[in-house]
């Protein structure tokens, strides 16, 4: 896995990104448009398997023309890193070695808290927010992370 930085150095223009959400019951997935401006929610996965992981992830980076995987790092409110931040740490080690993309891990504090906030303000209902909450998850650190590449 490489920091924000080196994926900077490695990242083409003109490509699209995709963001993960990787929670412990569902998977949010976002991507960008090519010119990595805009983040869109694109689907939540149940978890299963990895390898299921792995192959749904495939099949979307493959019909969406992915150059690379944004994954959310669940820090601590103190930036330090806690279970969860191991975990996906361990799932994107996992990802990587069978995803030939670059990978990078950013910090999403308080992505779920934007993703609900932001959905309340466009006045969409309590139960279609918490059915979308990862794939905007996902948007908003997918967001956050372009907002960073593009200065």
């Amino acid at each position: 896995m490489i920091t924000i930085e080196e994926f900077k150095k490695k990242q083409l223009d003109k490509c699209r990104l995709i963001g993960l959400d990787l929670g412990s019951k569902r998977i949010g997935v976002s991507i960008c448009d090519e010119k990595q401006l805009i983040a869109t929610p694109f689907k939540t996965i149940n978890k299963s398997t990895a390898k299921d992981l792995i192959n749904d992830l495939k099949r979307i980076i493959e019909e969406n023309n992915i150059k690379g995987i944004i994954v959310g790092n669940p820090l601590n409110m103190d930036g330090s890193s806690g279970s969860s931040a191991q975990s996906i740490k361990d799932i994107s080690n996992n990802i990587e070695k069978s995803i030939n993309l670059p990978i990078c891990l950013w910090d999403e504090r308080l992505s779920t808290v934007g993703a609900f906030n932001i959905s309340s303000q466009l006045d969409v209902n309590v139960s279609k927010r918490e059915k979308k909450i990862d794939e905007n998850a996902a948007a908003f650190i997918l967001q956050g992370a372009i907002d960073f590449l593009n200065n």
